[in-house]
């Protein structure tokens, strides 16, 4: 099975194709260039350093959300345009889970952090010893609610993510229990960990994981400031 996974939620703009359970390839990118000019471009290149036949992937996968919201639209319209064009369907996969799953083999629990600005971050709490389980699924809330969570489970704990740096210093004020964070190279999101956790959806449903690229649509757990402006206070998900 070959899985063509795009991440563009947060400041890494990567992707990479999971073969038969083998990492084939992984292109990542965090720097000054914005989403649109870097994506596409490592997709080619990825496609012409393996000989990638599009058309030969089985399916397309995708962080749908949350995270930056211009970030979130690159992606899905990538996946889309590709989609439609291929005619292949999309997994799509929670980002916060799919960046927990940068982590492995570990008895602590495992907290990501994603700045989600206004005092808040996007976050959940798991368990990765071998397989990933979810014990807070992922959502938007202050710093200090997640941190009560964190201590009144009495483990210790990994921190990953761009909102650590962020609320480093009121990490160490918050919590009571040993925490530890992950170093640089498994700290932010990867199309890799997309492209695994993606695997791991469709073992365990199958198609029913799978949506057609014109249906997809990526969710933001929070209503963008646009829309906050005007006062539409409804449940959001985007339409692209």
């Amino acid at each position: 099975m070959k899985i063509l996974a795009i991440e563009a939620s947060g400041p890494v703009a990567g992707c990479a194709l999971l073969e038969d359970g083998v990492l084939t390839a992984e292109y990542s990118v965090q720097y000054k260039k914005k989403h649109s000019q870097s994506l596409v471009p490592m997709l080619d290149e990825m496609k012409r350093m393996l000989d990638l036949q599009l058309s030969s992937i089985d399916f397309l996968a995708v962080t749908e959300g949350p995270g930056s919201f211009t970030g979130l639209r690159i992606g899905a319209a990538t996946v889309k345009g590709l989609g439609l064009a291929l005619d292949k369907p999309v997994l799509p996969v929670p980002t916060v889970d799919s960046l927990a799953c940068n982590l492995f083999g570990t008895d602590r629990l495992i907290c990501p952090l994603m700045d989600a600005r206004r005092q808040q971050v996007y976050t959940g709490i798991y368990e990765n010893d071998g397989e990933l389980r979810v014990i807070e699924p992922q959502c938007v809330v202050a710093l200090s609610e997640i941190t009560q969570k964190l201590n009144a489970l009495g483990r210790e704990v990994i921190f990953l993510g761009d909102g650590v740096p962020v609320n480093e210093a009121a990490l160490g004020e918050q919590m009571t229990v040993p925490y530890l964070i992950a170093p640089a190279h498994v700290n932010r999101q990867r199309a890799a960990s997309t492209a695994v956790r993606a695997a791991q959806i469709y073992a365990e449903r199958a198609d029913a994981a799978l949506v057609s690229a014109d249906d997809f649509r990526p969710e933001y757990l929070r209503i963008p400031q646009a829309e906050r402006e005007r006062g539409d206070k409804r449940n959001y998900k985007v339409f692209v």
